[in-house]
């Protein structure tokens, strides 16, 4: 793995259809269809808006015998207007169901926790070795079959695990870690391999984007140690809607694409389907823009765990740093700057948790100035001014040690002489490093800045800083492009701070808010709620769309509160695992309510259960 330089990884080539993917083909985008696919003609014009927006797959899901039959003729309507785009079937539960969808689709998605074993009920189950391999036996009878239809019928296969529905057997032996993930996924490979079945894609899913990342991060790994280079799929699973779904899928989707790490995305967005392609396109464009890039020279440091990352180790610096919470600073405009209106508003926020640590005023200090407001300002006015704290660019090292033993922030880039800096830092703990790139590759710049600086045994803070240049109008782009750029920072365990800057018309507020958005989908800092809603599929049980919409309206108050809003039980209580509520389809027009993993209401009717949830979340805080 090269820290420092992009390049895709090395895959095998998996023919779907018309449309193959991995190898040196380009990074696929797909969707999934909303409507019950035993609805024709719904379903095809759902699936040609996905085609139209520039989808490569169009995913459905087929719970039934009954919906797997009729992909026959979905795609033979799609097929009958010259529409070559690959259908795909999404199988959970009945292995049966996987086969028929076989003769009538391009690709197969099955998932290993429910393949064969039964759902998951978070039970701890005892094997012994022996029993185990007999699971292991039963697995490869059942599933070779499948692979055999698939060969017959030149049907690739997605080998699709979610974390949230790994199976008992797995996590009774391997716990709910990414290694149990991983093993989940490396079972059904291992069989593929031993059938000399190569048409495979394999997808690692969560709604928590630490997990997804890390485990996909240790598939690679354990692929390799196989001699396995199967393509894999991407995406954050119930990423939600909005802004939001959409900085959380950047942040797990851009830290793995810009690693060169995946083959075919899917955005999950609680949305109409086709709004995901867009969102999709801008992500895999942005990322691979760096293809090609000039050499970065740098070693990483043997302190560093890819794998298993952990938090770099520092002295704090104020708030900045040690076992703090990662900072967000901002830039304030200048006065007759297109967004200069926004500035009076920054530091006096609403909510309180999206007032950001630091505003950076350059030379011109605000005479009204909330309390306890901090102010970074230029070295060269500083004066001592409580509350402010002076900035140094690289070329004003020198001058450090004519200012006071207090927070200082120097700014720096990979490349200067490290025998002109570290005994400075070594000397002055209290530096606050602010690191910048403007390489094509700005990720592996700046990880090449942080691993030179572990190397060289330094614990000064570190925070990032990226650079854009968007419009108010283009405010989504610059939201996926940071949350793509801070991705990997992120989850290396490097991030100390965020510092997004926009030469541009957006908003101060917005640059903000979205600093914030992006330390929250990577789980680094809650200053708001999060719904873990699914995107919606054929299964889902209710008015989903409506029904988040009522439940943000009543919630949106309840700063760190996980909230889970499920379509259907699929993945509904495991991947709410980490959720304080969860609100799942059980039936046709019926809601179960979960605290945690635990459901305390089930079958209400759907007008009732957006009140009986709040009930629930109400009584529990009284009890508080």
């Amino acid at each position: 793995m090269d820290l420092f330089n992009y390049r895709r990884r090395e895959s095998s080539v998996n023919n779907v259809g018309a449309t193959p993917m991995g190898g040196d083909n380009p990074i696929r985008i797909q969707s999934m269809t909303t409507t019950p696919t035993t609805d024709t003609e719904a379903s095809v014009a759902q699936a040609k808006r996905i085609i139209e927006a520039g989808g490569e797959y169009v995913r459905l899901t087929t719970q039934g015998v009954r919906e797997a039959e009729n992909l026959k003729n979905i795609n033979a309507a799609l097929r009958a207007e010259g529409i070559t785009t690959p259908l795909v079937a999404d199988v959970h539960f009945n292995p049966n169901v996987a086969d028929v969808a076989a003769l009538y689709a391009e690709k197969v998605r099955v998932n290993p926790g429910n393949y064969i074993d039964p759902a998951r009920t978070f039970k701890h189950l005892e094997y012994t070795d022996e029993e185990y391999a007999a699971e292991l036996k039963r697995l490869e009878e059942r599933f070779v079959p499948f692979l055999n239809i698939c060969k017959e019928n030149h049907t690739a296969v997605r080998i699709g695990v979610n974390h949230g529905s790994l199976s008992d057997r797995i996590m009774s032996r391997y716990g709910d870690t990414p290694e149990g993930i991983v093993e989940s996924c490396m079972e059904f490979l291992r069989i593929c391999k031993k059938q000399d079945f190569n048409d495979v894609v394999i997808s690692i899913k969560a709604s928590n984007t630490v997990v997804m990342v890390r485990s996909m991060r240790l598939l690679v790994s354990e692929m390799d140690k196989e001699d396995m280079h199967y393509p894999l799929h991407l995406g954050v699973t119930e990423a939600g809607e909005g802004e939001d779904g959409r900085i959380k899928s950047a942040v797990g989707i851009g830290a793995l694409l810009a690693d060169g790490i995946g083959d075919t995305i899917r955005v999950s967005l609680s949305e109409e389907p086709e709004a995901e392609i867009p969102v999709a396109r801008h992500l895999v464009d942005y990322v691979t823009r760096r293809a090609g890039h000039m050499m970065i020279p740098a070693e990483a440091s043997p302190k560093f765990d890819w794998l298993r990352p952990e938090r770099r180790a520092t002295d704090a610096v104020e708030n900045i740093g040690g076992t703090n919470v990662p900072v967000v600073i901002v830039s304030e405009l200048p006065d007759n700057s297109a967004a200069a209106s926004d500035n009076n508003t920054i530091a006096a926020s609403d909510n309180p948790d999206l007032i950001p640590d630091y505003i950076y005023v350059g030379e011109n200090l605000p005479e009204n100035r909330p309390a306890n407001q901090k102010y970074i300002v230029d070295f060269s006015v500083w004066d001592g001014t409580p509350n402010t704290y002076p900035i140094f660019p690289y070329n004003a090292v020198p001058l450090l040690s004519g200012y006071p033993l207090i927070p200082k922030f120097l700014v720096m880039q990979y490349g200067v002489d490290p025998e002109e800096y570290v005994t400075c830092l070594m000397n002055h703990p209290e530096v606050v490093v602010v690191c910048v790139s403007h390489h094509q590759n700005r990720l592996g710049e700046q990880r090449a800045l942080v691993h030179e600086m572990m190397r060289a045994g330094l614990r000064n803070p570190i925070v990032f800083c990226q650079a854009y240049r968007h419009s108010q109008e283009q405010k989504g782009d610059f939201q996926l492009e940071a949350a793509a750029d801070m991705g990997a920072l992120m989850f290396d365990g490097l991030t100390d701070g965020i510092w997004l800057m926009n030469d541009g018309t957006l908003a101060v507020k917005d640059i903000a808010e979205t600093s914030f958005g992006i330390l929250q989908a990577a789980r680094l800092r809650t200053t708001k709620t999060e719904y873990i809603s699914c995107p919606g599929c054929g299964r889902t049980l209710y008015d989903l769309r409506t029904t988040i919409a009522r439940i943000k309206a009543a919630t949106a108050h309840l700063k760190g509160l996980k909230i889970g809003i499920m379509g259907c039980i699929v993945n509904g209580p495991g991947e709410m695992a980490d959720a304080d509520y969860g609100y799942v389809g059980a039936g046709r027009g019926k809601i179960s309510l979960y605290r945690c993993k635990e459901c305390v209401a089930k079958n209400i009717p759907e007008e009732e259960a957006v009140e009986r949830l709040l009930q629930l979340i109400n009584e529990d805080n009284e009890q508080l």
